[in-house]
């Protein structure tokens, strides 16, 4: 009997060319992948790869299955989930995500989430730049930028936008601020440049090529109290600083940042029902937000 989880442990073979990377990505071991293979191969009474030093490389009835499978994973993925019976799939989930959205899933969305999914052990991660979804220490990433080669998939979930935030106090200590060009003469809050993850943080070249950041931090939680102790002005998603009537938008007309964040993981993972719910989840509980991410015009 051919099965469609026995083609999933092919595809992830097929794709990562060795057993204990694809059993990495299906989060089994490689005895499991291999047996799964075999399997595969007696139901077809077909040799699906050569083993070589190099790995596993498909046969050419394996290349052929490559495609039939891969089309049947495309259908699969239009298949409404059941979330009933994918909420009730236990063991652990690691996402790893910036630092903001954490904020944001924790308070708004982690409630709903074990409500949902009483039985998955979430494990967030607010450090995506330094993590590798090919090494499975991470089996799902929100990223500001998508991924559009490999065997990774990007959606997206949300967008929302950032502006200039400062204090009364701050802004009232230097000149005016009417235009972008103003901003020379203010203290600029941000990230350090070297260690900024995505293009989708380099913020102030958007605000105005050259000008740099004389108070610097990975954090952007580090740059949102600099901003409220009247430090200097930083750029802020909308939905972490409106929570602070101390900060007001400068140069609220002119300059806007938009922003989208993205659903990365391996086309493996898109396709087993736990992940595609937990995928749904997100994308539903974000529309569901998307007013307060960005601020009205």
């Amino acid at each position: 009997m051919l099965s469609w989880d026995d083609l999933q442990f092919f595809l992830a073979v097929a794709r990562e060319g060795q057993l204990s990377r694809a059993a990495r990505i299906l989060g089994t071991s490689h005895v499991t992948v291999s047996r799964r293979i075999d399997r595969l191969e007696q139901a077809l009474n077909a040799r699906l790869f050569e083993r070589n030093p190099r790995g596993y490389e498909p046969t050419p009835a394996g290349r052929r299955l490559v495609e039939t499978a891969e089309r049947m994973e495309e259908a699969a993925e239009q298949i409404p989930v059941e979330q009933g019976a994918a909420s009730r799939q236990a063991g652990p989930l690691r996402l790893a995500v910036p630092e903001g959205f954490a904020s944001l899933f924790s308070q708004h969305l982690w409630p709903d989430f074990i409500a949902q999914f009483p039985l998955i052990s979430l494990e967030l991660i607010t450090m995506p730049q330094i993590l590798s979804l090919s090494r499975r220490e991470a089996d799902m990433s929100v990223t500001l930028d998508p991924i559009s080669s490999g065997p990774y998939r990007s959606e997206r979930l949300a967008n929302y936008t950032l502006h200039l935030y400062a204090t009364e106090t701050c802004l009232a200590a230097g000149r005016p601020v009417t235009r972008p060009e103003d901003l020379r003469q203010h203290r600029i809050i941000g990230y350090i440049e070297e260690m900024i993850f995505a293009p989708g943080l380099d913020y102030l070249n958007e605000v105005l090529p050259g000008i740099r950041a004389s108070i610097k931090s990975s954090s952007v939680f580090n740059q949102l109290a600099a901003a409220r102790n009247h430090l200097g002005i930083a750029v802020l998603p909308h939905y972490i600083a409106v929570k602070y009537p101390e900060l007001r938008i400068v140069l609220q007309d002119q300059v806007t940042l938009n922003r989208t964040y993205w659903l990365t993981c391996h086309r493996d993972v898109r396709a087993m029902r736990r992940e595609r719910a937990v995928i749904a989840f997100l994308t539903d509980s974000l529309r569901a937000r998307g007013s307060e991410l960005v601020r009205p015009a």
